[in-house]
C-alpha cells in the first residue's frame, strides 16, 4: 500500500474515481432526511423501541460549544466566549434527557455512550458531572459499557480528566490533525506535541482504557515530509486507536472554509501518497487497518472486532457495540430508532422552544423501507469488513441477490468497472474489496446507493470528494 500512487495505473484510478461521494456513516445518508419526520413520528418509534426492553441502547450527547473555530471543522458548533450561554444549554439538555426517559419507561440500559461536539471539555468538571448525573439518574449502564468523550488538549485540564474517569468514562478521543506549525496556523489549530503527549500520559495514569487520536490528511501546506514527521510523533505516543480522515473541503457548505488557502491544498495524487504513508507507518508499527480510515492495536477491542469480522458503523463512527437503536440528545443530534433516523434542529432557539414546550426537537429524519435496510446492510458490510456474504444476505432478507441487484452487479463487473479495475472481486458467494480497493471503498458502495443514482447530473455537490 505504501506505493499506492507510484504507478500510472493508480493515477488513472484517481482521475476516474475521485469524485464527490458519501462517507456512509448512515444509509440513506443525511441529505435524504426531510421535515416529514418530527416529534410525533419519533414518539411512535420510541414506543416500539421501548417494547424491546432486553436490548440495551447506544446514546449520543451533543455539546456544541467551542472557544474558537478550527478552519477544517465540519461539525455543528457554536463559538462563544460567553459561558452563561453554554450554561443555559445544560438546563435545556436536562429537560430533554428527562423527556426521553419518560418516552422509554422500560428500556433504560445503555451499552455505548459518546459525547461529542463542539468541545465537551469547554465545560468545567462540575458541569460535565452534572450532565453525567442527569443521564445516570434516568438510565443505567451495562457492566461492559463503552463510555467515550471527545476532548481538545488545548482546553482540557488534568483535573477534568480525573473527574471524567471517576464519573465512569473509559475512552477518550482527541484531535491532533497535524503537528506541523505551518499547517496548524493555516487551519487555526495550534497545538504542540508536548501538550498532547502530556495529556495522553495523564489520561493513561488516570486509567482510561482506550485513547483515540484523530489525524487529517489533505490540509493546506501538508507535504509528504512534514506528515511523515507527524506520523512518527504519533507512533511514539502509541494511542490505542487512530482515525486518519481525508479532509472534506466543502466551502459551498461550510463558509468558514473559504478562509483556507485553497491553493495550498495537496493534489489528489499527493493526498493518496499521504494515505499510503499513513497506512504503511501504522501497519508496520503493528496496528490493524480498520475500515477505510481507522487503525487499532490488536489489543484494542476495535481491532479484535475487525479481526472477527464483527465491526459496525453508525453516526459515532466505527464501533464494536451492535445495539439496534441509538438515541441522541442535544442540538443537531442524530439518532436511529426502530428503522428511522431522527435529527434535532440545528438552531439553538428552535431547540430551546421545542424542549421547553415538552416536545422533542426533531425537525427532520427518514423512515427506512425494506429496500433501504437491505442496501444499508450491503454498504455497511463493505465499509466495515470489506466483504459481504451473498448467501447470508439472501437468507436474512429473503431475496435473490443476483436478481435484486442485477443492475448494480452489471455496473461492478462491466468493462472499465470497479471489478476490472481491480477494486473488487465478485462471485456467486461474495463481494470483496481488494487492498487497493479499500482506498476507493466509498466509490464501490456508491454503486449500491439508490438515491445517489437518482441525483441530477451536474447538480451542486453535497458530498466531499472520495480521495
Amino acid at each position: 500500500m505504501a506505493n499506492l500512487s507510484d504507478t500510472a495505473s493508480t493515477r488513472a484510478l484517481l482521475e476516474k474515481y475521485d469524485r464527490p461521494g458519501p462517507r456512509y456513516t448512515s444509509y440513506p445518508t443525511a441529505v435524504e432526511f426531510h421535515d416529514g419526520v418530527g416529534d410525533r413520528q419519533y414518539r411512535q418509534r420510541l414506543a416500539l423501541v421501548d417494547a424491546d426492553a432486553q436490548q440495551p441502547l447506544s446514546a449520543y450527547v451533543h455539546l456544541p460549544f467551542c472557544e474558537a473555530r478550527c478552519a477544517f471543522c465540519g461539525c455543528n458548533v457554536i463559538i462563544t466566549p460567553h459561558r452563561e450561554v453554554a450554561a443555559q444549554y445544560l438546563d435545556v439538555l436536562d429537560q430533554e434527557i428527562a423527556l426521553l426517559a419518560t418516552a422509554l419507561p422500560q428500556r433504560r440500559q445503555v451499552a455505548q455512550m459518546h459525547w461529542g461536539g463542539g468541545t465537551p471539555t469547554y465545560y468545567e468538571g462540575d458541569q460535565l458531572a452534572r450532565v453525567f448525573d442527569r443521564i445516570r439518574r434516568h438510565f443505567t449502564f451495562t457492566p461492559d459499557a463503552e463510555l467515550g468523550i471527545e476532548i481538545d488538549p488545548r482546553v482540557t485540564s488534568s483535573a477534568q480528566l480525573r473527574r471524567l474517569r471517576v464519573l465512569g468514562f473509559n475512552r477518550l478521543s482527541m484531535g491532533v490533525q497535524d503537528f506541523d506549525p505551518q499547517v496548524q496556523q493555516a487551519v487555526n489549530r495550534e497545538q504542540s506535541y508536548e501538550l498532547t503527549a502530556a495529556l495522553i500520559a495523564e489520561a493513561r495514569a488516570a486509567g482510561f482504557t482506550s485513547i483515540n487520536v484523530d489525524l487529517i490528511y489533505g490540509l493546506p501546506f501538508q507535504t509528504i515530509e512534514s506528515f511523515a514527521e507527524t506520523l512518527q510523533q504519533i507512533l511514539v505516543l502509541r494511542p490505542d486507536r487512530v482515525a486518519a480522515y481525508s479532509f472534506a473541503f466543502v466551502p459551498w457548505m461550510r463558509a468558514h472554509m473559504k478562509a483556507l488557502a485553497s491553493e495550498a491544498l495537496p493534489s489528489a495524487s499527493v493526498k493518496l501518497e499521504l494515505l499510503a504513508l499513513t497506512i504503511d507507518a501504522f501497519v508496520r508499527a503493528g496496528y490493524l487497518q480498520i475500515g477505510m480510515d481507522h487503525f487499532a492495536l490488536p489489543t484494542d477491542d476495535l481491532g479484535q472486532a475487525a479481526a472477527r469480522g464483527e465491526l459496525h458503523r453508525n453516526f459515532m463512527g466505527y464501533t464494536v457495540q451492535k445495539t439496534p437503536d441509538l438515541v441522541a440528545v442535544g442540538v443537531s443530534g442524530i439518532g436511529e430508532v426502530h428503522g428511522a433516523f431522527v435529527q434535532n434542529t440545528k438552531k439553538l432557539t428552535e431547540y430551546y422552544a421545542a424542549i421547553g414546550a415538552g416536545r422533542f426537537a426533531v425537525d427532520r429524519g427518514y423512515e427506512m423501507s425494506l429496500d433501504d435496510r437491505l442496501r444499508r446492510h450491503v454498504i455497511s458490510g463493505l465499509m466495515c469488513n470489506f466483504r459481504i456474504d451473498i448467501k447470508r444476505i439472501e437468507a436474512e432478507f429473503a431475496v435473490d441477490f443476483g436478481a435484486y441487484f442485477r443492475e448494480e452487479l452489471a455496473e461492478l463487473t462491466a468493462a472499465h468497472s470497479p471489478a476490472t479495475d481491480g477494486l473488487v472481486t465478485v462471485d456467486a458467494a461474495a463481494i470483496g474489496v481488494t487492498p487497493i480497493g479499500r482506498r476507493f471503498v466509498r466509490n464501490v458502495c456508491m454503486v449500491f446507493d439508490k438515491y445517489l443514482r437518482a441525483r441530477t447530473s451536474g447538480a451542486k455537490p453535497v458530498f466531499s470528494r472520495t480521495v
